[in-house]
């Protein structure tokens, strides 16, 4: 047997069951209307034991058939109650649990959407959606089904008790014997399902993350013909899910079918002695009946309390992973300063950094560079010299490891980085489209922007023409990430969504460099339009994205190895000059 030690749940145990209870507290209008039919069904329950024991004595008295008539009429009104009450109890504890859940499921995504850029980098996108279905719904049982079976059954449990004490207490105390032992049993086996079902969530999560990876880019996928090996990446993910969750259920079944047996040998031990003291006459063929199905009653209830414990127990390591991201404290909190009016001077003074995904590559060392409000800045350089890494920091998607960046003389880590944002326009080289319609996309920059001002940033953008061809013009839905538009499409409705936000500093990250050239020609025009009277800071490897830059910054291992203007530059020796060549030579 084990000792008190090892039986007793885990404080960390306890304190997720009482976190997981807690979350139901503002249902409790709701929980305590399903609780008073909750006692209407088992009293109702409860009564069908003594039904059958009043029908078998009054039989065996009377020999008559009326008062078992009565009796079997009065039961029929119980069953009813019983089911009544029984529906009404599972709507109530089942609709609290819903909504439980689904707040739950809020306050999760609302702390997964605070934190900092540098968590993101360090989770798996299929790890983090899994919190939100998968231990979410295990959840969902926990704090409604669950509880309204756990209170029914143990509710049958002590009222089965009393009655059978009350029926014959010789014949309880021996049914009892075996209860210690499964109720030990019980509890070493929940440890045991909570780490199983812990390693199984976990594991699903992973094959979730690897057919999301596969999926999301099945064009690649496609491409390199590796259907056959993403099938078979995924197929070990779920063999490794399948072995865990295998695992599990053979502890479960030999548990179930120990606690099984130790239920009916406690019943056949309870009929055995019950016969002899029916056989001497200190008990009734009706007593014993009914103490033989309160028997099975409580053992049931008994064995679905094993059951519920144990999905309680998976409850306890979804919620562990669920809280710990709901109680994250980000680490670039929001908050801070807001500037009355912005001009748009930027700069970068003794700026280090390293992505803290990677703390031992520095990508930028010792960085400086000021840009004037309304100039045009173009970064240049080969691939990791920190091009879009300057882009990241300026929109403060993380801070620098050392260093300040400041706009308008104001350190961007004192300000609100939400207001920041507003203030920065980004137009990447691969825009992210949200799968709804196009205006949906365009009215991002701008939540409360009119249908008058969605046509107007999209004729600015160079969209409205090709929008306006669609059957649904601007209701058109665009698809997953866009697919159902060409590259210089989601390009020009990106521009528009910027248009639209309005920013005093702009970033345009490669934005041309994957279109041909009519299309490169209308998105050029379109971000010229974009670009007058703001601070621009473009990233580009093509000569004609920066040749009309007001100034070129040449980046090299983190630092500026080269700066002036484009004609400047090319006539002088240097890196500038090389990448130009190897441009024109490729």
């Amino acid at each position: 047997m084990p000792d008190a030690k090892t039986a007793a749940p885990k404080p960390e145990v306890i304190a997720s069951f009482r976190r997981i209870l807690s979350l139901a507290r503002g249902e409790l209008p709701a929980l305590a209307l399903g609780t008073v039919f909750l006692l209407l069904s088992s009293a109702a329950n409860l009564a069908f034991p003594q039904g059958i024991r009043f029908i078998i004595d009054d039989a065996m008295k009377s020999g008559g058939t009326e008062k078992i008539d009565h009796i079997a009429l009065v039961m029929l009104v119980v069953f009813f109650v019983q089911g009544v009450t029984g529906s009404l109890r599972y709507m109530a504890f089942t609709s609290a649990g819903e909504r439980v859940v689904a707040r739950l499921r809020e306050q999760l995504f609302e702390s997964l959407m605070g934190q900092e850029i540098a968590f993101f980098d360090g989770q798996k996108t299929g790890e983090l959606t899994n919190r939100l279905s998968s231990d979410a719904t295990v959840l969902q049982n926990a704090v409604s089904v669950n509880i309204s079976m756990a209170l029914r059954n143990l509710m049958a449990v002590i009222g089965g008790l009393a009655l059978l004490f009350y029926t014959s207490p010789l014949l309880t105390l021996l049914m009892l014997a075996v209860v210690p032992p499964v109720a030990f049993a019980a509890v070493s086996y929940g440890r045991r399902v909570r780490k199983l079902s812990a390693d199984v969530q976990d594991s699903l999560a992973r094959s979730t993350d690897v057919a999301e990876e596969a999926l999301a880019g099945i064009r690649t996928v496609r491409s390199f013909s590796a259907e056959k090996s993403e099938v078979a990446r995924f197929g070990r993910a779920v063999a490794e899910s399948l072995r865990l969750a295998i695992t599990r259920i053979r502890v479960a079944a030999a548990f179930f079918g120990i606690a099984s047996f130790a239920a009916y040998a406690a019943g056949a031990a309870v009929f055995w002695y019950g016969g002899h003291l029916v056989v001497r006459g200190q008990l009734s063929i009706g007593a014993l009946t009914s103490f033989l199905v309160y028997t099975l009653l409580v053992a049931f209830s008994l064995g679905s309390l094993s059951e519920l414990w144990a999905d309680f127990n998976r409850a306890s390591g979804a919620s562990a992973r669920i809280f710990e991201l709901i109680d994250r404290k980000p680490e670039m909190p929001s908050g801070g300063r807001t500037l009355a009016s912005v001009k748009g001077r930027v700069r970068f003074e003794h700026v280090q950094f390293a992505y803290p995904a990677r703390p031992d590559v520095r990508v930028l060392a010792d960085f400086d560079l000021d840009i004037s409000p309304g100039e045009v800045v173009a970064l240049v350089g080969p691939s990791g010299a920190g091009k879009s890494t300057i882009s990241a920091l300026l929109y403060r998607l993380y801070d620098p490891d050392a260093g300040v960046v400041s706009l308008d003389g104001q350190p961007l880590d004192g300000l609100d980085a939400q207001w920041l944002r507003r203030q920065v326009g980004v137009v990447a080289q691969e825009p992210l489209l949200f799968s709804s319609s196009i205006a949906d996309n365009i009215r991002y920059g701008r939540p409360d922007a009119t249908d008058e001002e969605i046509r107007a940033a999209a004729k600015l953008a160079n969209a409205h023409d090709f929008i306006d061809k669609f059957p649904d013009k601007y209701d058109t839905a665009v698809g997953e990430r866009g697919v159902q538009l060409s590259g210089g499409q989601k390009q020009r409705v990106a521009i528009a969504r910027a248009v639209l936000k309005d920013p005093k500093v702009l970033v345009l990250d490669e934005a041309t460099s994957a279109l041909d050239a009519e299309s490169e020609f209308l998105v050029r025009e379109a971000l010229e339009r974009l670009m007058k009277g703001r601070t621009t800071l473009v990233i580009a490897h093509r000569l004609s994205s920066v040749k009309n830059a007001d100034r070129v910054v040449v980046l090299e291992g983190g630092r500026i190895a080269q700066t002036g203007k484009h004609s400047e530059l090319v006539a002088e020796e240097g890196l500038y000059k090389r990448l130009v060549e190897r441009q024109l030579d490729a």
